[in-house]
């Protein structure tokens, strides 16, 4: 049976962050900290060994496959930072026309910094995804 990478586990997010290598990333993730608390209202878990999510639903495809996932997340990696929102939600690539300086893949959205993009509507974003799961995932 397949076994899911990315599950909440109890390691400490700050501790994660704190071991992230470049000072102005790590100072992003600080920022990307406070404004998807804040915005919201969940506590960052650790998911996975680098992935800081906020909430949780449970997903069930209809190929039979299901899981647990957090709402939306980030994560300080290397090259880029990534942010996770829903995929399947038509109204991201409306939000993400003024975003900023980013590129997508399929359920990540990519940025070099904070600086570069708008964080008005990184926070439309997150509500945005947070909406379209529980709407999608009702519990």
């Amino acid at each position: 049976m397949y076994e899911l990478k990315t599950k909440e586990t109890d390691n400490s997010v700050v501790e994660f962050i704190e071991l992230v290598e470049s000072p102005k990333k790590r100072e992003d993730a600080y920022k990307l900290l406070d404004i998807f608390t804040e915005t919201t209202g969940f506590n960052a878990k650790m998911w996975g060994p680098s992935i800081i999510g906020f909430g949780a639903y449970h997903y069930k495809y209809e190929s039979g496959h299901e899981g647990d996932a957090p709402l939306v997340g980030f994560s300080p990696r290397k090259a880029k930072i990534s942010l996770y929102f829903a995929t399947g939600d038509t109204k991201r690539d409306e939000l993400l026309k003024d975003f900023g300086k980013h590129t997508t893949g399929k359920a990540c959205v990519y940025i070099n910094k904070v600086a570069d993009i708008d964080v008005n509507i990184l926070k439309v974003l997150i509500n945005q995804s947070v909406r379209f799961l529980k709407e999608t995932y009702p519990d």
